[in-house]
């Protein structure tokens, strides 16, 4: 564990999650640094990241399964109707609702990394319609492809319930706003398992309100926590989790960065190395 006042280590590897700016200031010998989690986001803002210094991120360590189960939760308390059977339950009414039409509730998934690719052939699974979309355009078997800028407005124009797992980069801050969200069918839902900044949460309420959007379960958020008066936290169309979606599980995670440890220091390649470029 580095502490801001220990002298400096010349250490070889880094393990962080949530480092301080001033770990790289001070370790100049570095030659990688592994994150414990799947977003380097929070690490490229860091002014002192040496802009050569690899870095290694998660794959799953145990999230893809949980981010599968959470969207898979969302999507079918919404196309199921159980808000409206736990609402009828609180009013002692017994009254059986119309049975799911799933061809009615297009999913589509935004992001196609393993966490993405989990989510969607999770759903698809249930007999859901579901597309993914990435900038490749690669999707996994019985999973209908949409890549790159051209291909967004196809995607979301077939999609009712919209699944974010995007990492935070330049590119997809901010992508999930009003224009986004008008081009999805009618009752649209969203889902997002990403990060806060993907959403214009004021755009999200103003669709909400106009009844496009008929509701949201967010885990993330522009600020977290989500401060007290925030308009989500007492919106009976929104459902609010605290950043748990997916955790990394800690004998996964351990076995996962040893493994990548130990073929660095072989000098093999090693999976989960991020491109600068794509920010991911």
């Amino acid at each position: 564990m580095w502490h801001a006042d220990q002298p400096v280590q010349d250490a070889d590897i880094a393990v962080v999650w949530n480092a301080p700016d001033a770990l790289f200031a001070r370790e100049r010998k570095l030659r990688v640094a592994f994150n414990l989690g799947a977003g380097v986001d929070a690490l490229f803002r860091l002014p002192s990241l040496p802009a050569d210094l690899p870095i290694v991120r998660l794959e799953d360590a145990g999230m893809a399964v949980q981010m599968a189960e959470y969207a898979a939760h969302a999507l079918v308390r919404a196309s199921r109707q159980f808000d409206q059977y736990e609402a009828q339950q609180r009013e002692g009414v017994w009254q059986p609702l119309p049975e799911i039409d799933r061809a009615a509730w297009p999913v589509g998934v935004l992001g196609m990394g393993v966490m993405g690719a989990r989510v969607a052939t999770a759903l698809a699974a249930l007999d859901y319609p579901v597309a993914g979309w990435s900038r490749s355009g690669k999707t996994p078997d019985g999973i209908e492809a949409f890549g790159g800028s051209a291909g967004l407005s196809p995607f979301l124009a077939r999609t009712r319930v919209l699944i974010n797992t995007l990492p935070l980069t330049p590119d997809t801050r901010d992508l999930i706003s009003f224009e986004t969200m008008l081009q999805l069918q009618s009752g649209a839902y969203i889902i997002n398992m990403g990060r806060g900044a993907h959403l214009v949460e004021e755009d999200l309420i103003t669709l909400l309100d106009q009844g496009h959007v008929s509701g949201a379960t967010l885990d993330v958020f522009r600020e977290e926590p989500l401060p007290a008066g925030h308009p989500f936290w007492n919106d009976k169309r929104v459902t609010i989790t605290p950043h748990v979606a997916a955790l990394s599980l800690r004998r996964e995670t351990i076995a996962q960065v040893a493994s990548k440890i130990r073929a660095f220091q072989r000098g093999e390649p090693v999976s989960g190395m991020v491109s600068r470029d794509r920010g991911y």
